[in-house]
């Protein structure tokens, strides 16, 4: 199933997606969000109502697929063909983490804006895992077990201040990183390392590849991470992304007021957001 939170008369909601319709759904007791009824067992035990009121998604607007997330975990340097593209091609032992702050999320169909501070900001299309059941030293081969589901995501970089501070730094602008449109759950995607990655900027594409190029699958990044922390029901874990960024390229492309970034991932969606001026 497709889940998605939005707002619609300025009331927040999050409901089912089917077809070019979306449920309602916080009237559940105890859901007022998605992460609230994830944690109460969607796509388990959770009972859905057959009668809850629908709305066309043309008259929603999109909110973060997980509204109040405890934890954005970010994974970088984890594919081989973006080791390649970069200044140091040696694999990593081990998955290398920053964090993203809630402020630096946007939506789909949000903008996603361009700082005064810097004008070299770069795409970077991701897989988003959306945690389901908490837990802490999780065995990589149970690790799939964990997963509510899948979003698109769009790591917008400032590369300048990512070289120049480190990846917390050039990561964190407000409203840099794009997430959505809806999660796709776990069962839908039988195979997570087998899903194609794409991210198209004005209608060309920039990035091709897929998640079977993964230096750290995302059964070892969640075995990793559970190591020193709980991961709970809608914590979010961002997994790197593939070769065809901006910096890499000869001019640089950097994104730029106006501009249309798409990410699309195989069997999950496509995430779509404007870049406009701070």
């Amino acid at each position: 199933m497709r889940v998605a939170s939005y707002t619609i008369a300025a009331r927040s909601a999050w409901g089912l997606v089917e077809g070019d319709m979306v449920s309602d759904l916080t009237a559940l007791p105890g859901c007022e969000t998605v992460e609230d009824a994830i944690a109460m067992g969607l796509g388990d035990t959770l009972p859905l109502p057959a009668d809850a009121p629908r709305y066309r998604l043309t008259d929603v607007t999109y909110a973060l697929p997980i509204t109040r997330p405890g934890k954005v975990l970010c994974v970088g340097r984890n594919y081989v063909d973006h080791l390649a593209e970069g200044a140091d091609a040696t694999p990593p032992k081990y998955p290398g983490l920053f964090m993203r702050t809630l402020l630096s999320l946007t939506p789909h169909e949000g903008p996603i804006v361009r700082p005064r501070a810097s004008d070299a900001l770069d795409y970077e299309g991701e897989v988003c895992v959306v945690i389901g059941k908490p837990g802490r030293d999780i065995p990589a081969e149970r690790a799939l077990e964990h997963v509510f589901g899948y979003t698109c995501f769009n790591d917008g970089s400032l590369r300048d201040f990512q070289s120049r501070y480190k990846a917390i730094v050039g990561k964190n602008f407000p409203s840099t990183g794009g997430i959505g449109p809806w999660i796709v759950t776990a069962d839908e995607i039988p195979d997570p390392s087998a899903l194609t990655l794409e991210t198209r900027l004005n209608g060309t594409v920039m990035q091709h590849s897929d998640t079977s190029k993964m230096i750290f699958d995302i059964g070892a990044i969640i075995a990793f991470v559970s190591v020193f922390t709980e991961l709970r029901p809608g914590d979010l874990i961002m997994t790197g992304t593939p070769e065809g960024v901006g910096k890499a390229r000869k001019p640089p492309v950097w994104m730029k007021p106006g501009d249309v970034v798409e990410v699309e991932i195989g069997g999950v969606g496509v995430l779509r957001n404007t870049i406009v001026a701070e």
